[in-house]
């Protein structure tokens, strides 16, 4: 099969994932081959081709919001039949046994396993998948359209509920790509009045059309102290910004995999008043499926950009540059 496979980290200027031929995947017991019909490319994905995250495995074939076709079973697989439509995200599997998987804290697994990290993932034609670790996509969802949902979108929804969401919430978003975007509509349909800070055009635009009350940048602020914020973007340098404009008791959710350095900051200015820093590691499977439902029921609108496995480096790179129009994906 074709797939696009990292050797070598380095800049994504300089092209590092090479468009390769290499064996098709065979299923092992309990686990299932997923023919690839989309694959969401990730800032995360960026992260590790650049070396911003340490590879754990080498090499490497990234991609982890992955929607395709069940291609091929193997032994013991029932919960799903040849010809069925799953998605694939970021949580990979976990391990069942550690203290975190015995208190439904499977995102916390001490020896969990994440797709394209420490497996090979979707920057291909075929990928493989544990039965119990797919996600059913539903009907009239479409397979690009879904992909922005299988990290981003997962991820983000976590901070959302970590920022216990309800009618009248005052809620900040920094930073507008792909979890916002998706994340936003969910907020929405749950009765909160949504602030947004980006510094992009393009997403300022399209966050007043998904609804936002206010959108601006920092240091700017809005019309009224926030109840809660999520950060979106990587960037430590926002958090005092963020705390600062918190309301008391205020929550502010840090929901990225990887983050600049935090700077000093003074405690009575932006901590006191019980106000909460949390951060989001990873998601669980119930917050796929609870995403996914609201998916189908609001319904979620995705704005993709397609382009073909082979230019994976041109799109990481408009990634990186802030050039896309919508999440990218790419199509096998």
């Amino acid at each position: 099969m074709r797939a696009m496979v990292l050797h070598e980290q380095m800049e994504i200027e300089a092209a590092p994932l090479r468009l390769e031929e290499v064996e098709i995947p065979e299923p092992a017991a309990d686990r299932m081959r997923v023919k690839v019909n989309a694959c969401g490319l990730c800032r995360t994905d960026l992260h590790t081709a650049e070396g911003d995250l340490a590879l754990h495995k080498r090499p490497i074939i990234p991609g982890h919001q992955i929607a395709g076709t069940v291609d091929r079973l193997g032994e013991g697989v029932e919960r799903f039949a040849v010809g069925d439509r799953v998605g694939i995200a970021w949580l990979h599997e976990a391990c069942g046994r550690c203290r975190f998987c015995g208190r439904d804290a499977e995102n916390l697994c001490t020896d969990g396993r994440f797709t394209g990290w420490d497996v090979d993932g979707g920057y291909a034609e075929f990928a493989t998948i544990g039965q119990d670790w797919a996600y059913p996509i539903p009907e009239g969802v479409g397979d690009v359209e879904v992909t922005p949902l299988l990290c981003g979108g997962i991820v983000g929804y976590r901070g959302l509920k970590m920022a216990r969401p309800q009618p009248g919430l005052r809620l900040g978003m920094y930073g507008f790509g792909n979890s916002a975007h998706v994340n936003i509509q969910v907020a929405r349909h749950l009765g909160c009045e949504v602030y947004v800070f980006t510094r992009t055009e393009h997403h300022k635009r399209h966050a007043e059309e998904l609804g936002a009350v206010w959108v601006g940048e920092v240091p700017q602020t809005p019309p009224h102290p926030l109840d809660a914020s999520i950060m979106f973007a990587p960037a430590g340098t926002l958090v005092p910004e963020a705390l600062k404009i918190l309301d008391r008791g205020g929550t502010l959710v840090l929901g990225g995999i990887y983050m600049t350095p935090i700077p000093e900051m003074d405690y009575p200015t932006y901590l006191w008043d019980e106000k909460t820093i949390c951060s989001v590691a990873n998601a669980t499977r119930e917050d796929g499926e609870e995403l996914l439902r609201y998916a189908a029921q609001i319904p979620i609108t995705t704005n993709t950009v397609t382009f073909p496995l082979e230019q994976v480096n041109e799109a990481l790179l408009k990634m990186k540059r802030s050039e896309l129009t919508g999440d990218a994906v790419l199509v096998p």
